[in-house]
């Protein structure tokens, strides 16, 4: 294990504000991450880009040295996408490349711009994610795909639709003082029951919105923040990736994540750590359900067991395992290029105290964030830990 520490972290309010480009949302947010860590652009060696629609949005592509120029910075930069997962992908390129010692300093993170796309077209936009050829043509959605993938784990293991309005309870409840939350307003069991069905099981409330947004950190090699009395509170000492197959019908369940469950085996061997070593999540609950299978996933659960967590209070803020205190994707919002670093912003203000919720957890040491890209044909797992 080498830890990779986090000299600084920014990110935009996520929401509505489709009249801005993603390249100035992502230079907002490399701005805070700049005058958090004390640093410049010019201290930057490389930059890695999280973006998944800008073809379709902006009808722009090559967005990575763009996103680097709006940020100030000269050095060189690659445009990562791996769907909703993309930032998080950037994110681990990043601390491959601190690790390997061929930077000191480098900037991660991602933008999305999504509101400006009619509800149809941004729909359209994030199918792309789903196989073209087996899915896409037969006219799978993502809200599709996961109520199958849903609908099969109450199928294998139970579960009621309330379980799930538990989980869009609980995420609503820790975005209400988030100031860089979409979404800070508390809803009750009733108001999930009772909204529009998007498709069964999921009504309005368990499905994460179009946003619109930017995230950035900057992570640098430990020899560097001495040099430079930077003085990080937290560090990244753990990560890994996978992928499992794009289409639902080439896997061996609907009801499982591989793909989560490689990644995570692989960030906690790195971190030389288990799952029980966990104090605090932020994972990639783009609907509901992606929640529950996602703490299975991380092995904080056994399968099936994932689903009454919320229910039972224990993923609560008050609760054993705290997951998504900044909201989740559900009430935090979901541009989807810049979730997995903004996952990394949030966690990180949560470890070294200067969240809105960080009181809640003030004597946690380990957080895990979990970034998922489609039906969890790709993911990326990072651990947190806080510098002694």
């Amino acid at each position: 294990m080498t830890r990779v520490p986090i000299a600084g972290v920014g990110m935009t309010k996520f929401g509505k504000q489709g009249e801005r480009t993603a390249r100035e949302m992502f230079a907002e947010a490399a701005g805070k991450a700049f005058e958090d860590a004390g640093l410049a652009p010019d201290d930057v060696d490389e930059v890695f880009y999280g973006n998944f629609m800008g073809e379709i949005a902006e009808q722009q592509g090559h967005s990575g040295p763009l996103a680097a120029d709006a940020a100030g910075v000269t050095g060189p930069a690659t445009r990562i996408e791996s769907a909703c997962a993309s930032s998080g992908a950037a994110v681990r390129h990043g601390i491959n490349r601190v690790r390997n010692g061929d930077v000191d300093v480098v900037l991660v993170g991602g933008a999305e711009r999504m509101t400006n796309l009619s509800t149809a077209e941004g729909t359209a936009g994030l199918a792309s994610a789903a196989d073209a050829l087996w899915e896409v043509k037969a006219g799978v959605t993502f809200p599709g795909a996961y109520s199958l993938m849903a609908n099969r784990y109450f199928d294998k293991y139970g579960g009621t639709r309330e379980d799930l309005a538990h989980i869009a309870v609980k995420n609503h409840e820790h975005a209400v003082e988030n100031e860089l939350a979409q979404f800070q307003r508390s809803i009750d069991i009733d108001d999930v029951l009772t909204a529009p069905t998007v498709c069964s099981p999921f009504g309005l409330y368990d499905c994460s919105p179009m946003s619109d947004g930017g995230s950035a950190a900057l992570l640098v090699s430990e020899s560097f923040a001495e040099e430079r009395d930077l003085g990080p509170e937290v560090a990244i000492v753990g990560t890994g990736q996978s992928s499992d197959q794009m289409a639902l019908q080439d896997r061996a369940s609907m009801a499982r994540a591989p793909a989560a469950e490689r990644a995570a085996a692989a960030a906690y061997d790195d971190a030389s750590i288990g799952a029980e070593e966990v104090d605090v999540a932020e994972v990639h609950d783009c609907f509901t359900i992606a929640e529950a299978l996602a703490i299975e996933a991380l092995g904080f659960y056994d399968e099936g067991e994932g689903i009454d967590a919320a229910t039972n209070g224990e993923t609560a803020i008050d609760g054993d395992l705290p997951v998504n205190l900044s909201g989740g994707l559900k009430a935090k919002g979901h541009p989807v290029g810049a979730t997995g670093c903004a996952q990394i912003s949030e966690l990180t203000k949560i470890l070294r105290g200067d969240h809105v919720n960080s009181d809640a957890v003030k004597d946690s040491e380990i957080g895990l964030t979990h970034n998922a890209g489609g039906t969890v044909a790709s993911c990326v797992v990072n651990v947190l830990e806080v510098i002694q």
